[in-house]
């Protein structure tokens, strides 16, 4: 066993009281067994087809000699810099894996186009562009796979050589791709996207550029064959206990990386968790914290602690009210695949769907259809135009102010949402906002680069508790990219997506404050004074 979990507190006594019944009522067996009605009637559909992930080892054992084939072939072409287009699960999980490993892979999941047109500008020549989207149809990656096919073309390189596709079998960019002439690994379709670490989607990017994917399958094989096992130590029931099943339940989960070899783990684990267990109105809210930063949130009885650590650890105090968790990448991945959908169980919601998600991506296409005028700002402040949804902002006529007016809106259980649609490669600084703002409302802060979150903490902003309030940010373009066959560039494109993510938001009865920069490089620095 790979996986040590140390609970103490609600959540250890969330534990004793509940692991038991769990290893009673057969859990782990028949989600290995893939039994679709552990959820309750009304999940059964899609759990039925979602289920696939239990066996995601030994299915994808036969793409590794298949990846390694490419890898030589485009090692032969000259190719020595992987470029990734995927948005959500599709990117998350091989950032994760290519950083742990320490092995190179530029993960392009932006419409931002100074963030394109930077990765457009990197050794072209000796690059080559995995394309991945589970439904061949995600907006962001068919612009990415448009504007490479023609950045390729121009300088005179097949695009079909240097292009690899990740989908499903029968998906639209599937049909397409191979009509074309590209090469496609299909995944199996029995695997939701954030639950696909350890697919096609996970292995293909990561071997291309350089992983041990096999060592990384091994180390998920361990784990495997305890997690199917009805027995208290049973590491996806003892962790699926201490998250989701403390009484009153800690619905914000502070998520920190102290000692652990794994690099960039709470950014995966951010969006299975956030996209799997916030409907219904309810939901763990995962906050992504920095080591220094617990002090932040740890006096708040809502929020629980995780902290990932390393083996050297394990003989530690673990300090009260904490969760400990050790592993291997490929053990952790797995294990927290597991522990999600047995929350699920506990929480009484289906993990598998995302009903909330496609309300963004509808008001995106209207608002291309369109492209109305941008509303006038309430008030500008030297780079940064400032607009709100809804009336809280009345009277502010600084950043200062608005900042306050937005965090009057937080109830005593409430959370803040920092959502940069931003260059994030070019203003990488931005982050810097979640402590500080932490620091200045005293409750749990989050951050996500747009339009990449909407893909993973987007459903429990809209489908979770409705105690958030939004602080977005987002930039004018200093420089925009034009779309191959589309009748809107990249710039149109982020900007629909954050003015439509803003519309649904409010939709919902959320608070959102804009702060746009029309200067980013001044900006920035404006925004980070007034929240500080």
């Amino acid at each position: 066993m790979s996986i040590k979990i140390t609970a103490t507190g609600d959540a250890l006594d969330a534990v004793r009281r509940l692991v038991p019944t769990l290893v009673k009522d057969l859990v782990a067996s028949r989600i290995t067994n893939l039994d679709e009605t552990l959820w309750g009637p009304d999940a059964e559909a899609e759990a039925a087809k979602r289920l696939g992930w239990t066996q995601s080892v030994e299915i994808s054992r036969a793409l590794i000699p298949q990846i390694i084939a490419l890898r030589d072939k485009l090692h032969a072409l000259g190719v020595n810099h992987i470029v990734l287009g995927g948005m959500g699960g599709s990117s998350l999980a091989p950032e994760v894996i290519t950083r742990t490993y320490g092995v190179e892979l530029t993960v392009l999941d932006s419409t931002e186009p100074g963030q394109v047109l930077a990765a457009l500008d990197d050794r072209l020549e000796t690059t080559a562009v995995v394309i991945s989207s589970k439904s061949g149809g995600t907006v962001e990656t068919d612009s990415q796979k448009r504007v490479y096919e023609k950045a390729f073309t121009e300088a005179g390189i097949d695009p079909t050589e240097r292009i690899v596709v990740v989908t499903d079998p029968g998906s639209p960019l599937d049909v397409s791709a191979r009509a074309d002439g590209y090469t496609v690994f299909n995944a199996d379709p029995n695997v939701g996207g954030r639950y696909s670490a350890l697919t096609a989607f996970g292995l293909v990017p990561s071997g291309l550029a350089g992983v041990d994917i096999d060592a990384l399958l091994r180390e998920a094989e361990v784990e495997s064959l305890e997690l199917a096992l009805d027995i208290e130590s049973n590491p996806g029931l003892v962790l699926a206990a201490a998250i989701a099943g403390t009484k009153p339940l800690r619905d914000k989960l502070g998520i920190v990386a102290d000692g652990t070899h794994i690099v960039g783990f709470a950014d995966w684990a951010e969006q299975l968790i956030a996209e799997s267990t916030g409907k219904l109105g309810k939901g763990i809210l995962p906050v992504v914290l920095g080591l220094s930063a617990p002090e932040l949130t740890e006096n708040l009885p809502d929020v629980q602690i995780i902290r990932l650590v390393g083996s050297a650890a394990e003989e530690r105090d673990v300090a009260q009210g904490d969760i400990e968790i050790t592993g291997t990448l490929g053990g952790q991945m797995i294990t927290w695949e597991y522990a999600v959908a047995v929350a699920g169980i506990i929480l009484g919601i289906n993990p598998f769907d995302q009903p909330d998600v496609e309300s963004a991506k509808v008001a995106t296409r209207a608002l291309l259809d369109s492209r109305p005028a941008p509303t006038e700002p309430v008030f500008v402040e030297e780079a940064v135009e400032v607009r709100a949804t809804g009336d809280f902002l009345d009277g502010a006529t600084d950043l200062n102010s608005a900042v306050d007016a937005l965090l009057a809106q937080l109830g005593d259980n409430g959370y803040v949402s920092i959502q940069a649609y931003v260059d994030r490669v070019a203003h990488p600084k931005l982050a810097e906002l979640r402590d500080l703002l932490a620091a200045r409302s005293k409750r749990p802060v989050t951050f996500g680069w747009g339009p990449r979150f909407l893909h993973s903490t987007g459903q429990f902003h809209k489908g979770g508790p409705a105690i958030g309030v939004f602080l977005q940010i987002t930039q004018s373009p200093v420089t925009d990219l034009e779309i191959p066959g589309r009748p809107f560039t990249f710039g149109q494109l982020i900007q629909s997506q954050a003015a439509g993510d803003a519309s649904v938001l409010a939709a919902h009865g959320r608070p959102v404050l804009t702060f746009t920069l029309t200067d980013p490089a001044s900006g920035v620095a404006v925004v980070a004074g007034a929240v500080r």
